[in-house]
């Protein structure tokens, strides 16, 4: 390579396969994977099972001094983030915290926390990180930028099949419901909004399989980023 701590932003709506498609680069490239929208969901989780009141200032940033999340890595493809030492990759993952996820990331203290960690992260390895503002907010001069995007129907889809394989129960109308109203949150909030980049090459994967939707983005990190791959 020719420098270090290169940075690559992915960003997108809810279940459109960024965590798929970054945390394949990252293996393909040899980076570090860093999704944030699984410490966004890691923060949610300690408000929800410490009582934190989000409407509370004082509360949420009490609580943000008491949070601490790291990523740890772990055999196959299985990602690892850990709040405060703890193992919570699946708990992150239940309806329970989808239904809260955006408020609270919508809150500014918690975004200007995370967003710290996150640029930190940034400086002092190579990662490919996904989110709804890395490009825009975290890593505004990030060395390459996608916006992914999937159809309604399609990311309804995989989240149902992502929640079932788990063996949590809901209903397709209600992943349905979610997913609208985490998108209308994330792209209306005050702070830091979901939005595409200028610079952002978008990437629909509607009708991509995982192999050609990597082997895609592995052309555009070649055209675009001068790495040896």
């Amino acid at each position: 390579m020719s420098k270090q701590n290169y940075v690559i932003a992915i960003d997108g709506f809810s279940s459109c396969g960024k965590s798929t498609v970054a945390k394949a680069l990252a293996k393909r490239l040899n980076f570090v994977f860093i999704d944030s929208g699984a410490m966004y969901r890691a923060v949610t989780l300690y408000f929800l099972e410490n009582n934190v009141d989000i409407n509370e200032p004082l509360a949420v940033k009490e609580a943000l001094d008491h949070i601490q999340i790291d990523f740890s890595p772990s055999s196959g493809d299985q990602h690892v983030i850990l709040l405060n030492g703890q193992d919570v990759s699946s708990e992150i993952r239940s309806m329970r915290v989808s239904e809260h996820v955006s408020q609270v990331s919508a809150i500014r203290e918690v975004r200007k926390a995370l967003v710290r960690q996150q640029q930190d992260l940034g400086k002092k390895r190579n990662i490919v990180m996904d989110g709804r503002d890395i490009g825009t907010t975290v890593f505004p001069d990030a060395d390459l930028k996608l916006f992914m995007t999937a159809s309604p129907a399609v990311r309804a889809k995989r989240r149902f099949a992502e929640l079932s394989a788990k063996g949590e129960e809901t209903s397709m109308e209600e992943v349905q419901t979610n997913l609208a109203q985490r998108d209308h949150l994330d792209s209306t909030r005050e702070e830091s909004p979901l939005r595409q980049a200028d610079d952002a090459l978008v990437l629909d994967n509607s009708n991509l399989t995982q192999e050609d939707q990597l082997e895609l983005v592995i052309d555009l990190v070649k055209r675009n980023i001068n790495l040896d791959i």
